[in-house]
């Protein structure tokens, strides 16, 4: 197949370190690979535990003129202000299979099962992975249609390819045990790669947090602004525009950040997606500025997928988290990601504030 290929299109040349590893778990008919260019931001420091902090330099892969200049202040105002605090609750991959009823009596059947057999199916999913552990299942009927979904933790894989095989052996025992067909494997109720209320409410993968205030003097010298014209762009903006247009997403730029360090680090760019939904905060406390970020669903791994390519890998070995380590490299990653969020958040919202948005963009992504 990739001797046709390279005949179809002559002039593409598979130039790839990973080639081997690439076309057996990545891409399928591969022909070449599209490079990104590479930029750092940083030093970023992270508050873990007072008092303990951490600096990083983030790896961020994009194409956006500007981008990483404008991390890159923020991170400047980060460390000047003395780092930014971050917080992580572990919620876990989730598959949401639909099964199929007759009646409600076949419903309640079925949620029962859920319910006092969760050992069981913990066993069931057991065998497909050692890192694998079904920490919980809901359930809701509509129609003939019952959609469950099941919440794994995966430790420091993303796990999508690790529930999708568990979720599978769990619906083949259900439908063994109890006759109940299992319609798709995915019925939309995990919510993967798709912007939903369930997720941002319920959380999927990471809950993140990332808080800091910033002193005037900061503002005024790092970021050119005040607390007071970042709060009214605040408000108005992420807000009430969000409201106006009935936005997921109560933020700036998110989804900016999401993308290059998920592009940097090896993950699935499908959910950036789920990472973009989130919050920022601004309060004005005298003449400072207190900023946060939330980020309720974000699905990132250090281990398995796009990490094992070579550059990726490299990258989280820039964050010193490469590999397994029970689910704490993992948490590193997502607490990472939410203090480049508020970075960035910070100094968009400043850039707007002070009205050098476009002049930003001119300079840097027009080079001129």
């Amino acid at each position: 197949m990739e001797k046709k290929l390279k005949k179809t299109f002559p002039s593409i040349s598979i130039s790839f370190t990973d080639e081997n590893l690439a076309t057996t778990r990545h891409c399928e008919n591969m022909i070449g690979s599209t490079h990104v260019p590479l930029g750092v931001a940083g030093p970023l420091t992270i508050i873990d535990r007072e008092p303990k902090k951490t600096t990083y330099y983030v790896p961020l892969a994009t194409t956006e003129g500007a981008l990483v200049a404008s991390v890159n202040r923020g991170c400047k105002a980060i460390f000047e202000s003395g780092g930014a605090c971050v917080g992580i609750e572990r919620i876990g991959a989730t598959r949401g299979p639909v099964f199929a009823v007759s009646h409600l009596k076949d419903a309640n059947r079925l949620n029962t099962f859920f319910q006092t057999n969760i050992r069981e199916l913990q066993d069931v999913a057991a065998q497909t992975s050692r890192h694998i552990l079904l920490k919980k299942i809901s359930s809701v009927l509509v129609g003939h249609y019952v959609y469950a979904r099941f919440v794994f933790d995966t430790e420091d894989a993303m796990g999508l390819n690790m529930v999708t095989i568990a979720t599978d052996a769990i619906a083949r025992s259900v439908e063994e045990k109890l006759h109940i067909h299992c319609v798709a494997l995915s019925g939309n109720y995990c919510v993967d790669k798709k912007p939903a209320y369930l997720n941002a409410i319920e959380g999927r993968g990471r809950k993140v947090w990332a808080e800091i205030t910033i002193p005037e003097k900061i503002l005024r010298s790092t970021l050119k602004t005040t607390a007071k014209q970042i709060y009214d762009v605040w408000i108005s903006k992420c807000m009430l525009g969000s409201i106006m247009s009935g936005s997921l997403a109560h933020n700036a730029q998110f989804a900016n950040i999401v993308a290059a360090l998920f592009l940097a680090t090896g993950q699935d760019i499908a959910h950036v997606v789920e990472g973009a939904m989130g919050v920022t905060t601004c309060e004005v406390v005298k003449k400072d500025l207190y900023v946060s970020v939330y980020m309720p669903d974000l699905m990132v791994g250090t281990v398995g997928g796009g990490t094992e390519l070579a550059t990726q890998k490299e990258a989280l070995e820039l964050l010193g988290i490469y590999g397994g380590n029970e689910g704490k490299y993992a948490d590193k990653l997502a607490k990472i990601v939410s203090g480049a969020v508020l970075a960035g958040e910070l100094s968009l919202l400043a850039s707007l504030s002070e009205g050098t948005l476009a002049q930003a963009h001119k300079r840097l992504a027009r080079g001129k």
